[in-house]
């Protein structure tokens, strides 16, 4: 009787361990740092990208220092992170024009990262929910 109890009781909290290993978590700041974040989806949309075109990226060194591809520029910045919230201060980047869809790309990429987003992770997908647009990355193994 008391292995059958001790069982019951312990089905619900092993169950729940087993749930949350896919559940979104928000980000904590050591998370996002040390890491290369590719972008894969914008407002849920899978990006599909012509030749040559490459994905924008997001890298986070260990100080929060940030840089990337935007989808036709470089960028460089500061990220700062608060309560579960990043953005991208004072971001500096190139200035070459590009050919659509790499111009639209970049310019929702940067307004995202420059707004206060949500920052939530799981597994290997990052999520930045800004006001207007959500992103969602991949971690690059490299």
């Amino acid at each position: 009787m008391k292995k059958r109890f001790l069982a019951a009781l312990a089905l619900p909290v092993i169950l729940a361990a087993c749930a949350s290993n896919n559940t979104a978590q928000v980000a904590s700041e050591q998370a996002l740092i040390n890491n290369n974040w590719v972008l894969t989806q914008v407002d849920s949309k899978t990006l599909e990208l012509p030749e040559p075109m490459k994905a924008p990226n997001l890298e986070l060194g260990a100080d929060m220092n940030a840089n990337g591809l935007a989808g036709c520029n470089r960028f460089f910045g500061q990220a700062e992170y608060k309560e579960g919230k990043v953005r991208l201060d004072k971001m500096g980047m190139t200035m070459m024009a590009c050919p659509e869809p790499a111009m639209a790309l970049e310019n929702t990429f940067a307004q995202t990262l420059s707004d206060w987003s949500e920052a939530t992770i799981s597994g290997n997908q990052l999520t930045l929910k800004g006001a207007e647009h959500t992103l969602t990355f991949e971690r690059d193994a490299k």
